[in-house]
């Protein structure tokens, strides 16, 4: 019953305003703020001039109002307080509140139960019939596929663009175009587009920017002081952390984030308060395991880089990676997710070198404390662009496992490759 108490009379009211700064934090470092974020007195406090360290979950469905006239208030400003479990409580708030506070320059973030939600309806926040998306070629599978199963009977022609177009994307902005979807770097293929020549053409023809900014996180790219309107996280990954939860969200500019939370509330969205839960706590740990992430994983993509079974390594990192300058200029680190292009051989030689590895499970998504090998095959759904490689390629996800024991693992792989490519 505390929690009613606390949310009485005089205090149910208290507008929730994600990402303001409670004080205190200007100028320290992002794993600083992240230790702070989301815990407001009014979300751990007790009443008594105590508090606790993590805001607590609150299950709730129905909110208790203390009279009509209460209930009816609260009415005319849905988002100022408790007002019905899937506008979120507490544990919700805790969490968008933490994100913002990731983004200078943002307004608010809204969460969703995975990112491909995430994605698609920061889409939808943006689009109309007759509108035109350009959509970067070297996207994340299901958002094409939303392009083609869902946009585009509704009205909306998804157009898709090299990766490395830059402001040379001036070129095919037409009188339909509205938005610009980037994701840098690219799912498979890793190219780092030039996201502040992108957003200056968005600028000057009036056009919405999105970016999936999953594999940087803002932690390495703020998406939103670079000039992008909504940026997505599908915090499934480095967000959560341990892979045991589903979760995406969408953290919006001044311009956008009202119609943003209109829609999504008009669409139903709704994240658990354990799923938050678990992705704020995953969030005090981000800089560190992104970190970890990426000295693991740069030690064996170099490492990579020497056997003579590897044609490339496509790491952002790395020079061979299209758009590395790009990701020399904008971005503060590199997280644990590239791929490797074999020399020669073919699917059942790879299959032999991933099927009997030790370390590294075969499963989708990534950004969990365990490695993962995916083997991927991007030349099928390029329409813009041209795949072509030396050999079929393995998308690693370096977790925080002992690099050394992974290489070790990686050179037992390249030897039953290199058996099964002869």
């Amino acid at each position: 019953m505390g929690h009613v108490a606390r949310y009485g009379k005089g205090h149910r009211r208290r507008l929730i305003v994600a990402g303001r700064d409670q004080g205190g934090n200007k100028g320290t470092s992002a794993a600083t703020r992240l230790v702070a974020a989301g815990r407001r007195p009014e979300w751990t406090g007790t009443g008594d001039g105590r508090g606790i360290v993590n805001p607590p979950v609150w299950r709730a469905s129905t909110i208790l109002f203390d009279s009509v006239a209460d209930l009816r208030a609260s009415g005319r400003d849905p988002n100022a307080g408790l007002y019905y479990g899937r506008r979120g409580t507490p544990t919700q708030w805790a969490l968008a509140d933490a994100l913002t506070g990731m983004e200078p320059g943002a307004a608010g973030t809204m969460l969703y139960p995975s990112g491909v939600a995430a994605v698609t309806t920061a889409l939808l926040a943006v689009l109309k019939p007759g509108d035109e998306l350009l959509l970067v070629d070297s996207a994340y599978e299901p958002t094409r596929a939303f392009a083609k199963t869902v946009l585009a009977p509704m009205g909306v022609t998804a157009r898709f663009y090299d990766p490395l177009i830059g402001a040379g994307i001036a070129d095919l902005i037409g009188p339909a175009t509205r938005a610009i979807f980037l994701e840098s770097p690219g799912s498979l293929t890793f190219e780092v587009q030039d996201v502040p020549a992108i957003v200056a053409v968005a600028r000057e023809h009036g056009l919405v920017t999105l970016l999936d900014n999953t594999w940087a996180t803002p932690l390495l790219f703020p998406a939103i002081a670079a000039g992008i309107d909504l940026t997505i996280l599908a915090c499934t990954k480095y967000v959560v952390g341990h892979s045991d939860a589903m979760l995406g969200s969408v953290t919006a500019g001044p311009m956008w984030f009202e119609r943003l939370r209109r829609l999504t509330h008009a669409l139903g969205h709704h994240v658990g308060p354990d799923d938050a839960y678990l992705a704020l706590r995953g969030l005090r740990t981000l800089p560190m395991r992104m970190k970890a992430h990426e000295a693991g994983a740069l030690k064996v993509a170099r490492w990579l880089e020497t056997r003579e079974e590897v044609a490339c390594v496509l790491h952002p990192a790395l020079p061979a990676c299209p758009g590395h300058s790009h990701f020399v200029r904008d971005f503060a680190g590199s997280s644990g997710l590239f791929t490797f292009i074999l020399k020669g051989g073919d699917d059942h030689a790879r299959t032999a070198m991933i099927d009997g590895l030790a370390h590294f499970g075969i499963g989708y998504s990534w950004g969990g404390y365990e490695s993962l090998a995916l083997p991927i095959d991007p030349g099928g759904i390029r329409t813009a662009t041209q795949w072509q490689a030396d050999g079929p390629a393995v998308r690693l996800h370096i977790g925080l496992e002992e690099p050394d024991d992974l290489i070790a693992d990686l050179a037992a792989g390249l030897d039953r490759f290199r058996i099964y490519r002869a």
